[in-house]
């Protein structure tokens, strides 16, 4: 059994050296290519811990790259999976009976499964670094000169499995990380010349957030409201929102520094919390830990919540790959709940603009792979002109896969389509534009109890799966999060906005209607936040 030690510099210079081999292998990456290639798929959340556990079900999340075995299509693919726990087998042949003209037999047998069987609350990629054994099987089964390694998030777990395994990892360095953090990514804006709210440097006490805060609002004395911000956040749990409003006779002008650093202080305890379970006493511990940021909250009568994806290859060239809007919730509406593709046509294309600057900048530091850009987007409307115009303001930078990665991907592997800059549309191979509603939290109490074969046959009997000969229909995700948390993934994909919304109501009408009925009375409450779709 092979194992291996480094010292970090060793290590760093090995991580660089198998990065460099991507630049022969990466047009597998994202293409049908009809080369060998073998992929390890380590859909670790290799993020803070105690943060993700704000997210129900998240164990399941590691789901959400299960649209990776679509790639099998490629006849000579093989792919490496590796989860915490054993997925259900009705979960894996759900996704290879989705591969158009691929035997599901032929799909099977180049598709390999670990596990290690391991449920606690550490991150994957952790979980196989402690297995010396699993490791070796992993790597016994790898043709090296073949393969290379795709991650949810890279961190320094994951460049050590990498040196471990001998593979080449397709994500960026972990060096790089805080380009992604809520201070990095102001910073990128700031030199991209990106559009943002005014904010506070990052600090990591109590004090200092006051301090810094105050300073905020002395720039921005008309400001109602901010965003307290844990810099290594996720998917908004990691913020809360300070009401200014009690405290105006402290504004500006009208009471000194001091007062108002005060009074901020004490305020800090009343924050809403957009994590369901947050509590100052916990999230005040975080900050010198994890640091935080104060920024300036964009209000509006209406809002919206804008997003551009793109990657940066091994070759340091930017592609942009999507936009969309996303949907968001929690008491103020910083949460991430779904999005829809494309983006409004009315900034999709400047949104393209603004990510390849990020894009560009980020590159230039040595970023690859995978990066988001978030924008909150405000209309203004001429009178002269009578035309609306949209303030796109970047709010943060995420540097790895997220949540509308997956939908995505999803409907370019299926369809084999295009995305075209020109318009910011995606066209499948019968020239047909496509859209789609996604989400990785429909959840309701009552779909609690279902396993996943009861999923399969309410999928069959209503006719809900993805329809090949119309590439419409939808695929579900996190479906090992039903039975415990009442939580499952959708992508619904249309030939129009409209229609992707109406697959979407389909679905959600039809699990109310099966579950009308429930064996027993006596289940915990579990609150559903309702999506609203709004364009």
């Amino acid at each position: 059994m092979q194992t291996l030690d480094f010292s970090s510099s060793e290590q760093a210079e090995q991580f660089r050296h198998l990065q460099a081999l991507l630049s022969d292998r990466w047009q597998a990456i994202e293409s049908f290519d009809p080369s060998d290639a073998d992929i390890i798929v380590i859909p670790s959340l290799s993020l803070d811990q105690r943060e993700l556990l704000k997210i129900q079900g998240v164990h399941h999340y590691e789901e959400r790259l299960l649209f990776s075995l679509i790639r099998l299509r490629n006849p000579r693919t093989r792919l490496i999976y590796v989860t915490s726990q054993p997925l259900h087998p009705s979960i894996i042949d759900y996704y290879l009976q989705l591969l158009p003209g691929i035997p599901f037999s032929h799909a099977r047998d180049r598709l390999l499964l670990f596990s290690t069987y391991d449920s606690a609350s550490t991150s994957l990629t952790q979980k196989i670094l402690e297995r010396p054994r699993l490791m070796e099987r992993i790597r016994q089964a790898l043709r090296p000169d073949k393969t290379f390694m795709i991650c949810y998030n890279s961190s320094p777990l994951e460049r050590d499995l990498s040196c471990q395994l001998n593979v080449p990892l397709y994500a960026l360095d972990p060096d790089l990380l805080y380009w992604g953090t809520k201070s990095g990514s102001r910073q990128i804006f700031a030199e991209s010349g990106v559009p943002c709210p005014d904010g506070s440097e990052l600090v990591r006490s109590v004090d200092e957030l006051a301090e810094v805060a105050a300073e905020l609002w002395e720039r921005q004395p008309l400001l109602k409201r901010m965003v307290i911000k844990l810099n290594e956040g996720f998917s908004g749990e990691g913020n809360a929102l300070l009401d200014l409003r009690p405290i105006l006779s402290l504004a500006p002008g009208q009471a000194t520094h001091a007062e108002r650093v005060s009074a901020i202080r004490d305020r800090f305890e009343g924050m809403s919390f957009q994590a369901k379970s947050e509590v100052w006493s916990n999230f005040s511990s975080r900050i010198p830990e994890l640091g935080a940021i104060a920024e300036a909250f964009i209000e509006g009568e209406e809002k919206r919540s804008p997003s551009v994806q793109g990657r940066i290859t091994p070759t340091g060239e930017v592609e942009i790959l999507s936009t969309h809007d996303q949907i968001l919730g929690g008491p103020d509406g910083q949460i991430y709940l779904g999005c829809s593709f494309p983006a409004d046509e009315s900034y999709r294309l400047k949104l393209q603009e603004l990510g390849r600057q990020v894009g560009k900048n980020l590159a230039a530091k040595g970023v690859l792979e995978r990066f988001g850009v978030d924008f909150l987007a405000v209309p203004h409307h001429d009178p002269k002109t009578e035309q609306t115009q949209w303030d796109l303001q970047a709010i943060e930078i995420n540097l790895r896969k997220g949540g509308t990665t997956h939908p995505f991907m999803t409907l370019k592997f299926l369809t084999n389509g295009r995305y075209d800059l020109s318009s910011g549309l995606f066209y499948s191979q019968q020239g047909r534009p496509k859209y789609y509603m996604a989400t990785d939290n429909l959840q309701k109490e009552r779909y609690r109890g279902l396993l996943p074969n009861d999923l399969m046959d309410i999928i069959a009997h209503h006719q809900l799966h993805f329809d090949s000969s119309t590439e419409t229909g939808t695929v579900f995700h996190l479906m090992g999060a039903l039975s415990e948390f009442g939580k499952v993934g959708v992508t619904s994909i249309g030939n129009s906005l409209q229609q992707a919304e109406d697959i979407y109501n389909r679905v959600v009408k039809v699990l109310d209607e099966e579950t009308q009925t429930r064996p027993s009375a006596n289940w915990p409450s579990q609150p559903h936040v309702p999506i609203t779709w709004q364009r």
